[in-house]
């Protein structure tokens, strides 16, 4: 045998091994994968093979957001994991991604495709660089795999193949845990969405309700901040009283066209602002009034059920990114699912306080107002009722026969009040108490409802007893 077919014999004889090792590593992978049951253990399981395949010091796989146009990576910190999120145009994952070709970086300080900053914080030193695009067999981009600093000697092409090879086949099962987990996270979200609607619709009250309503906001969309402005119609102002970051007391008004929630207002659509500061419309006044830095906002519409606008939702600073299009999505379906609860919350808060109004009027009238249902049972009865009518405490006379109240020596009253139907009665005579007579004016109202129909009485009682000694006198 010759030289020649010596050399050539050691030749096939090392592409033998070096497919041999592609097929081992390829089987490996798929194995391994097979394995794993989330999309976290995946993703270690593979960046633990690619780095101990080659031998490299570390290794991260990079999964693009095409909502976001963001190439994120997650970092296991104790129990949880964080996020970590860059363009996928900068850097040297984002130029792999957006070229979709591979590249060997054998110093990292001098290609300027680096970002030193990364090592800065993490007090690691980069020195070489190895990087691949992550494709499904179809060709399709999915994400990016990089591995740092080979241990011996420099990254050469052969690394670079394998580590295409090796990512291309996790690509299946990698691409399989996405959509798992993207089902999974759909119908988390659904779930929550619809007990969330729940426990919000059964909010009657209006302060309550909002802050119901911006805890679940804050919560949906992992933002740090969330507000809800209702119209005030009389005035023209978006205001809230209910916000993360305001004292209990805080109330914010300002006329509803200024700002960007001004605009989302006025305009009816939603507004998302990556960056706050960059938006003219974005008003820092607030900022510094509260200490808060604005990042990104998101802004979307209140709509009642004839399509009005009612108020606008804001959330701020969306953890790991800015607000995208899903976010959208699920701000707005809330929003209209949570509106006939503000609306609903608006009409019981008005009625509240037109009845707190009423009753403070009614509380320091000097005259007796008593209301009487068709039955003749005391329903409402003020401060000076009590008084006149000689009864201590509130208790003794609601809910109870009008009848027991007035007694027996009264009977003509109870008499009159058994006969009023539309027209209101007015009367000066006296009536008896224990121990007393009382001279009074007596006024009977009918309390009639939308169709006419019986409710009961309104009694109104003014004592004149001093006013007749003084004129007998």
């Amino acid at each position: 045998m010759t030289k020649e077919d010596n050399k050539n014999k050691t030749f096939k004889n090392a592409k033998s091994k070096r497919t041999e090792r592609f097929s081992d590593m390829l089987l490996q992978v798929t194995t391994d994968l097979a394995k794993t049951k989330s999309l976290d253990e995946a993703l270690e399981t593979l960046v633990k093979i690619t780095t101990s395949t080659i031998g490299a010091e570390r290794g991260t796989i990079f999964l693009n957001d095409a909502s976001t146009g963001e190439l994120y990576s997650r970092i296991a910190q104790g129990n949880f994991r964080r996020e970590i999120r860059i363009l996928n145009t900068k850097g040297v994952a984002g130029w792999v991604f957006s070229k979709n070709q591979g590249v060997i970086i054998h110093d990292a300080y001098k290609d300027e495709r680096f970002n030193k900053a990364v090592d800065v914080r993490t007090g690691f030193r980069t020195k070489s660089i190895l990087c691949a695009p992550l494709r499904t067999i179809a060709g399709e981009e999915i994400g990016v795999s990089q591995i740092l600093n080979k241990i011996d000697g420099e990254f050469e092409q052969e690394d670079l193949d394998l580590l295409e090879a090796m990512t291309e086949q996790a690509a299946i099962a990698i691409q399989g845990n996405i959509i798992v987990e993207q089902i999974e996270a759909a119908r988390k979200q659904e779930l929550e969405f619809l007990d969330v609607v729940s426990q919000v619709s059964s909010e009657l009250e209006l302060t309550p309700l909002l802050q119901k309503i911006i805890t679940t906001i804050s919560t949906m969309l992992d933002c740090e901040r969330a507000t809800l402005f209702i119209n005030d119609e009389k005035t023209n102002e978006l205001y809230t009283e209910v916000g993360e970051g305001l004292d209990e007391k805080s109330i914010i008004k300002f006329p509803n066209h200024l700002g960007i929630a001004g605009t989302v207002f006025t305009s009816a659509k939603p507004v998302n602002i990556p960056h706050a500061y960059a938006d003219l419309r974005f008003n820092p006044s607030f900022d510094k009034q509260t200490g808060f830095f604005t990042r990104s906002i998101l802004c979307m519409p209140v709509f009642n059920k004839e399509g009005k606008t009612i108020g606008v939702s804001q959330v701020l600073n969306k953890r790991g990114g800015s607000f995208n299009a899903e976010d959208e999505k699920r701000l707005a379906a809330f929003t209209s699912q949570i509106s006939m609860g503000i609306e609903n919350a608006k009409l019981f808060d008005d009625v509240q306080n037109q009845k707190n109004y009423s009753e403070s009027i009614l509380s320091s009238m000097h005259d007796a107002v008593l209301t009487i249902d068709e039955n003749g049972i005391v329903k409402t009865c003020n401060t000076a009722g009590l008084r006149i009518l000689q009864v201590p405490i509130l208790a003794e006379i609601l809910e109870q026969p009008i009848k027991e109240i007035l007694g027996e020596r009264n009977e003509w009253l109870i008499n009159k009040l058994e006969d009023v139907t539309e027209d209101e009665d007015f009367l000066d005579a006296e009536i008896a108490l224990e121990g007393e007579k009382l001279s009074v004016n007596v006024s009977l109202l009918p309390l009639l409802g939308q169709k006419k129909e019986n409710l009961g009485t309104m009694l109104m009682i003014e004592d004149i007893s001093s006013e007749k000694r003084m004129k007998s006198t």
